[in-house]
Parts: C-alpha cells; structure tokens; sequence
C-alpha cells in the first residue's frame, strides 16, 4: 500500500521524508478497515499535496488498482500452494491452524471479518485450507463501504443475543481491537511476525496493547494456554 500512497500522491516527484513518514503512520494507525476508507484518504491526500496534476480524484479508482497490485503476489503464492511447490505452514502463523481446527471440533463459532474484498478472502482461505473451520467470511462488499467487522459484532449481539466475554476477538490491527473493547468482548492482539511466523512483533505489540487489547500473542504455539485463559478447560487440540 505504501508504494502505490507515494506514487498517486508524488506522480513523478520523489517522495520526502515527511511525506513518507505520513503516510507511514496513516497506514499504520488504519490497519484493519475497509480498504476503500483507506483510498478516500489517499485521494484526499493526493488533491491536498498538488504534487500529481491530473491524477484520479476516484477513491474507487485507487481500490481497484491497489487490489490489483496486491493480488499480483498474493497469486503466485496461492498458486504455489496448490501446485504443491510450497506447504500452506509457509503462509499460516505457528500453530493457528491445529488453533482453529480444535475450536471447529468443541462446536464454537468462528467468524473472519476482513477489510478485504471478501472473494478474496474466501480464496485465500480456501488455498489455506482453513476455510471449512469458519461459521462465516465477511468481507468488504462491491460498492459497500460498511465495516465488515462492526457487522459481524453488531449481529453476533443483536441476533445470536451474546454479550461480552461471550465474544473473542482476535486480531493484529487497532480497528477489530477498538471495536471488540467497545463490545465488551474479550480482546486478543496478535502481534505476529510475518517472516517468522512465530514470536511477538514489538512494534505490533505496542499498537495493539495502546489499542485496548486485554492479552497479546505472536502465535498459537501455547494453545491450550490460551483455551485456559479464555475458560475453554474443555477445548483440546
């Protein structure tokens, strides 16, 4: 997201340190939202900056082309996996999914929320693997700008009738964690790091535990330290 922010915003100018750092920490405070809120900033940007005569005014326009952009790598992975060329462990955090798969087993709901386009989401967690351990994948919507994850938690409450440590919410971005506190949830950030896949990310650590989150966790290693922690005694991998 980052190189395509500079490009729209700088056009042919190369991007100073000020401008990089700005939009370094937009896209670090906005982790988690529907990627088309985060356009609408960068289309803000763009006009507010001057720098880009005659670039696209279009929030839509920049979706499109950052998810075009994004899906280029994401499906040569994807394809890597179900050619076999690489194991899906390459792209799961440690242990999450023995984590999902003996939650599926115990009967309890799991559900994804993504700011992502919600195809996309099914696909990759199809490729994965993972997708029959989920109740439902929510995404972003064509042409919706609604948040995915407020609708998730907004219906677990008002049609399932669950009520705070009832939910759990797990999630390494500020949105799903401000969202969950303020639903009274159980909240857990997860601070991974995504080369290791395993171990706390400190910089993650930090953004999660300001945003609220009641435990942090790098990866799913310890799982039944979780299932404890939660009340789970009964789930077991």
């Amino acid at each position: 997201m980052e190189p395509l922010m500079l490009e729209m915003i700088c056009g042919s100018t190369p991007p100073g340190e000020a401008l990089k750092r700005e939009v370094g920490e937009y896209i670090d405070s906005s982790t988690g939202i529907q990627t088309i809120h985060q356009m609408q900033w960068l289309a803000q940007a763009v006009k507010r900056h001057g720098l880009n005569p005659g670039a696209s005014e279009d929030p839509w326009w920049y979706k499109a082309e950052y998810n075009r952009r994004l899906m280029i790598p994401v499906e040569r992975r994807r394809q890597s996996i179900l050619s076999g060329e690489v194991p899906r462990s390459r792209f799961l955090v440690r242990g999450s999914a023995e984590f999902l798969a003996a939650i599926k087993r115990s009967g309890a709901a799991i559900y994804v929320a993504s700011g992502t386009d919600q195809q996309d989401v099914m696909r990759e967690a199809r490729a994965l693997g993972v997708e029959g351990c989920f109740t439902e994948i929510a995404g972003a919507l064509p042409g919706s700008m609604d948040c995915s994850k407020e609708a998730v938690l907004r219906r677990l409450m008002e049609v399932n009738f669950l009520r705070g440590p009832e939910i759990a919410v797990f999630g390494d971005g500020r949105v799903e964690i401000e969202l969950g506190r303020e639903a009274g949830a159980v909240t857990v950030g997860v601070a991974s790091d995504e080369e290791k896949l395993c171990g706390v990310n400190p910089v993650k650590r930090k953004k999660l535990l300001g945003a609220g989150a009641h435990a942090i966790i790098g990866d799913f290693t310890q799982a039944q330290e979780i299932f404890s922690w939660l009340g789970l005694q009964d789930i077991r991998l």
